[in-house]
């Protein structure tokens, strides 16, 4: 993905807003939609769940993604009716919405006819950014059909669109294949074309059928099972934990992001010379340097975190929006070795490891349960992804035109307990944007963490990538509350 910010930092000129949401009649239809016996995924399961725990604390949940992009000249608001109206029926993830039935089950309502799905434009007249941020917040929680809504900024001479869809029908990748079809189909109608031709989309309910047969039919004997209870077991019987101090997790905070420049262009060159040259890929190094850099900080020995990767198996889920995400479970070795030898390690355990992304780490604890040792995981998990936007799943060409129509990814921030990075390679460098929760024992560990990281990448950028058998751990966690 492109890099996250949080939509409070969402600032521009005021404009005159434009929205979409469901027509009466079409939220009558749905709302009448019959249940069915495709289940949620697990990750829609398991969103739904977490919002509802959330909403009975009393807690926000950050749960939103929203992209925008900028077009030239004033809005066409009958052909962005018939656009919007086109994405939304092409793709099932939103012919659905969730219950939860008498027995706690999380039940699926489908409506039969997509074209009962009709979206209409409101106009709100002119709004700041404040104005615009709270209109675009207040999307309905994904125990509603209409958790997506649609809209546009009219300026003098373009217009800002913007989508915001709630997580529980998307993951990160929507974006490319919602600007490809709203831009390119938009761009087609007020040139005075007809729509442009699409590739064949697969089925997001077909994705849920599947996911639960496959996951039905595992058992702790399983291959991947087996893996997923080594790892855990690694990381003292559940997931891993951040190696920095994050505050009390008990005290509930909302959370926020920050991003840093690890690398300019030139470095990021080099830096992917150095793996190359260590016989593997980007991404591999990027973990390499995650990992010495805990190293470096705490003394740790070995290197644990999980990676998100896209799930979906042919090209035409590729063009279909829906969660299509699972998790790899990452362990590596770092004491006594080089650079060049870790990113091996770790590329290894990437590549070994993608097959476990298919096994959803809910399934491993149900079937866990009764293993001694095996907790539920908890507070500050870490997460770290690598994507470069030149390459694929992205389309280079696509996601060039996204640049040059200042396309941004927007998130709404609610209460976080859990540690996010996200580093992606552009054409103008390496950054990373880190999620985490906003208190000031956890600022300040991300900055540290961020520091040492950023100080791994251009050491191995510059071919100083030597031993890491000598921990540095700063005097200043050694003496702060709750240092290693």
């Amino acid at each position: 993905m492109v890099a996250l910010t949080a939509i409070h930092d969402w600032v521009d000129a005021p404009g005159s807003v434009v929205s979409w949401g469901p027509s009466p009649a079409s939220a009558a239809k749905v709302a009448l939609a019959a249940s069915t016996d495709v289940p949620a995924s697990y990750q829609q399961e398991q969103h739904i769940r977490t919002f509802r725990e959330h909403s009975a604390s009393g807690l926000e949940m950050a749960r939103l993604l929203i992209p925008s992009w900028n077009i030239p000249g004033r809005c066409d608001i009958r052909a962005m009716t018939y656009v919007i109206n086109s994405y939304l029926r092409r793709h099932d993830t939103y012919h659905s919405w969730f219950e939860f039935d008498e027995n706690d089950r999380v039940i699926r309502h489908t409506v039969a006819n997509p074209t009962d799905i009709a979206f209409v434009a409101t106009k709100h007249g002119e709004m700041t950014a404040a104005k615009w941020r709270a209109h675009i917040l207040a999307t309905p929680s994904p125990l509603q059909w209409d958790c997506f809504t649609f809209g546009v900024i009219q300026r003098a001479d373009h217009f800002t669109f913007y989508a915001c869809i709630d997580h529980v029908h998307a993951d990160a990748m929507f974006m490319v294949n919602l600007f490809v079809e709203l831009n390119m189909n938009y761009a087609a109608l007020v040139e005075g074309g007809a729509p442009i031709r699409l590739p064949e989309t697969g089925s997001y309910n077909d994705y849920c059928l599947r996911q639960r047969k496959f996951t039905a039919a595992l058992s702790l004997e399983s291959p991947e099972v087996a893996e997923w209870v080594d790892f855990l077991h690694r990381n003292g019987g559940t997931m891993p934990k951040f190696p920095l101090p994050l505050g009390d997790p008990s005290v509930p905070c909302t959370g926020d992001l920050i991003t840093v420049t690890l690398m300019d262009a030139h470095d990021s060159d080099r830096f992917e010379s150095v793996c190359t040259s260590a016989g593997v890929r980007f991404i591999g190094g990027v973990f390499a340097c995650a990992a010495i850099a805990e190293r470096e900080l705490t003394g740790a020995d070995s290197y644990h975190v999980i990676t998100p990767t896209t799930t979906r198996s042919t090209p035409a889920e590729l063009a279909t929006t829906g969660w299509f995400t699972g998790v790899v479970p990452i362990s590596i070795p770092v004491a006594g070795m080089s650079f060049g030898e870790v990113a091996k390690a770790a590329q290894g355990a990437f590549d070994s490891g993608l097959r476990l992304a298919n096994v959803p780490i809910e399934r491993v604890m149900e079937l866990a349960a009764s293993v001694p040792g095996i907790t539920e995981p908890g507070a500050g998990i870490p997460m770290l992804s690598y994507l470069d936007i030149g390459l694929p799943p992205l389309n280079p060409v696509v996601m060039g035109q996204w640049q040059a129509r200042n396309g941004q990814l927007y998130t709404d921030l609610g209460a976080a307990n859990q540690i996010g990075m996200w580093v992606n390679r552009r054409d103008t460098g390496t950054i990373v944007t880190v999620a985490y929760p906003d208190n000031p024992v956890a600022r300040e560990s991300v900055a540290q963490y961020v520091d040492v990281m950023k100080m791994v990448y251009l050491r191995a950028a510059e071919g100083r990538a030597d031993s890491v058998t000598s921990p540095r751990i700063p005097r200043a966690l050694m003496d702060s509350e709750g240092a290693v």
